[in-house]
């Protein structure tokens, strides 16, 4: 393993390259972000190595390591070896105690996540997250993309429902029944992002609302449910 990278700030460290791992770091590099991405497998390296900043291979991932390969330097690391999950617990320490601002860890089980949640990490369920959105999609067609936020917060793209079809914002009530926030309406003529309490809400356009993930589960059964 190289023992230096490049001296600047790196956007993301991803450590583990599994399925999700692997998925992740080839996004971000994709989407033009700087990753450097950490494995046991030299394969993996080295094939993830053509798309990405940079690449390492470790054995371990004790601090030393992590800071040779220059783990320290990037602004958000995401530790994807949940199914080691001592592996998993000491990597997300070793990168708190770097000063990360941000860390985020995969977790397999509740009792894991916790502890993850304990030592300063984010938590994140891939599978449990994946199992949520297919059973979303079965359940509501109308609803197009959700990303979970931190905590309990979501952020969900919707079909208007055509119960608030021809109904404005104010009379819709979704901020006072739900605590739902309406950020912005999509319809053929673009995205509205300045609405008013007086915005109609159109047949065929979408709308991205924030908010508890209880509350879109009470939306949801009461706009979607016949």
């Amino acid at each position: 393993m190289k023992k230096s990278m490049l001296d600047h700030s790196i956007g993301f460290g991803v450590i583990g390259l599994g399925c999700f791992g692997y998925a992740l770091a080839e996004t971000l590099a994709k989407a033009g972000r700087e990753v450097l991405a950490i494995d046991r497998d030299a394969d993996r390296v080295s094939e993830i190595g053509a798309l990405v900043e940079q690449a390492y291979v470790a054995e371990n991932l004790d601090r030393r390591t992590l800071e040779e390969a220059g783990i320290g330097n990037c602004s958000t690391v995401v530790i994807c070896i949940g199914e080691h999950i001592e592996a998993s617990i000491l990597a997300a320490l070793n990168v708190i105690e770097m000063g990360v601002p941000r860390v985020i860890a995969k977790a397999v089980s509740p009792e894991h996540g916790r502890i993850l949640h304990k030592i300063g990490a984010e938590v994140v369920f891939p599978e449990k997250e994946r199992a949520e959105r297919l059973a979303l999609s079965f359940l509501y067609s109308d609803v197009l993309e959700r990303i979970d936020l931190r905590g309990d917060l979501v952020i969900e793209e919707l079909r208007v429902p055509r119960r608030m079809v021809g109904k404005s914002l104010r009379g819709c009530g979704i901020r006072q029944k739900y605590r739902l926030n309406v950020i912005a309406m999509i319809a053929d003529g673009g995205t509205v992002a300045d609405l008013t309490p007086d915005t109609l809400f159109e047949d065929g356009s979408s709308l991205v609302v924030i908010g508890k993930r209880d509350a879109f589960t009470r939306f949801e059964r009461d706009m979607f449910d016949d």
